[in-house]
């Protein structure tokens, strides 16, 4: 069932209520996700995006009783990954002969999944299509936000930007637009899609919201292929991202760790009694990365200045959860923060050593002073681990 976006432009696509893992397993979806096509009725008619593939013949046959296939015009196609082109093989079965407009990179993402040599218009940033009425849709290349074939479109007249994966969330909802959901979840899922996908472009993104805003458009509406449409107000999701590609940080430290009997626990537990004996302003937060979600733990380290990483020693280096966290993080590239280590060990003592060189390599600026402590700690140790905590407060 299409949805009125503005004048002739329609939603067409899928709420998934029960999505909770993305890109594989790699990314967790709490709220669920959507995946947004759009129909443009003007005098040509054109199908931006479709859905991803598990939801493709339901798909095209809902277009197919909002609008006969064959007076579709064309297909634009802003991004090849599969949660928004997967309903294109079902679809031009039907229509084999309708152009697809996207970038050349486009072209090769699209042949290599789905083997297909389609009738493919290669479009670059400035290129123009007239639909009727005085309208037009203009492209621009968004390579790496987040794939190297993505773009936007933008119609004119109506001053809508299909902004693809860009300003997007995973968040399932019937309400269609910005003003109409809960306006923490809304902020909430765009930090963390942000922050787990977008990140490590974020110097190519502000290279990006210069160029879009060099070419002068008004935007009155930003519409996603993920979560909701932005229509009131819609610059201001431009302008967070605007300050989270700005190497982001909040007045924040994040205590991160995982134990084995405790002793790391209660280190971490007294580590934050210090900083918070320092500096009382400041978020100090405490998780165990045994019992949390990674996606939701990069997301406070995306807002944190100082992210303190702890684990006990086993087999002469770190937990795996631990090591596995800190490679999710290294991949993401992370700029402008700084780090700690801390942990408990029996016998050897390495892991703090081995957490020191992976916050290094992950890029954060790291204490050369470190805390580590031999079996549980005991009250001494507990007010050494305090003394750790001022010091990182300090630092």
């Amino acid at each position: 069932m299409k949805k009125h976006v503005k004048n002739n432009v329609y939603w067409l696509g899928k709420v998934d209520w029960e999505l909770r893992k993305f890109h594989g397993e790699e990314l967790s979806t709490h709220k669920g996700s959507s995946y947004n096509s759009y129909l443009i009725q003007e005098e040509k008619n054109v199908l931006i995006d479709t859905v991803w593939a598990p939801f493709a013949e339901d798909f095209v046959d809902n277009l197919a009783k909002e609008i006969d296939l064959d007076k579709i015009d064309f297909i634009v196609a802003n991004h090849g990954e599969i949660d928004h082109s997967g309903a294109l093989p079902a679809l031009m079965k039907r229509i084999p002969d309708k152009p697809i407009y996207c970038t050349a990179n486009a072209v090769k993402s699209l042949k290599g999944q789905y083997h297909s040599d389609w009738n493919f218009k290669i479009v670059k940033t400035g290129d123009k299509i007239s639909i009727g009425n005085g309208k037009e849709l203009i492209f621009l290349e968004m390579q790496m936000l987040h794939w190297p074939d993505s773009m936007a479109t933008y119609l004119t007249g109506d001053n809508i930007l299909f902004s693809n994966d860009a300003f997007g969330q995973h968040l399932a909802t019937e309400q269609l637009f910005n003003d109409k959901v809960d306006q923490c979840d809304l902020f909430y899922e765009s930090l963390k899609y942000y922050a787990n996908i977008l990140t490590p472009y974020s110097a190519m993104l502000r290279k990006k919201l210069s160029e879009i805003t060099a070419l002068n458009l008004p935007i009155e509406i930003i519409a996603t292929s993920h979560g909701v449409i932005w229509r009131d107000n819609p610059m201001q999701i431009v302008e967070k991202y605007a300050q989270w590609a700005n190497d982001y940080r909040e007045n924040q430290i994040s205590i991160i760790y995982d134990t084995m009997w405790n002793g790391t626990k209660l280190l971490a537990e007294k580590i934050a009694e210090g900083i918070k004996s320092v500096d009382t302003d400041v978020v100090v937060k405490i998780y165990n990365i045994s019992k949390c979600d990674y996606n939701d733990l990069i997301s406070e380290v995306f807002k944190s200045k100082t992210v303190v990483m702890g684990s006990p020693t086993i087999n002469n280096s770190i937990l795996h959860s631990v090591a596995g966290f800190i490679y999710l993080i290294k991949e993401l590239k992370f700029k402008g923060k700084k780090a700690a280590a801390f942990g408990c060990y029996g016998w050897s003592g390495e892991s703090v050593k081995i957490i020191t060189q992976l916050m290094a390599e992950a890029g954060f600026e790291v204490m050369e002073d470190s805390f580590k402590n031999q079996w549980n700690p005991d009250v001494d140790a507990q007010k050494a681990a305090v003394e750790f905590g001022k010091n990182i407060a300090k630092y």
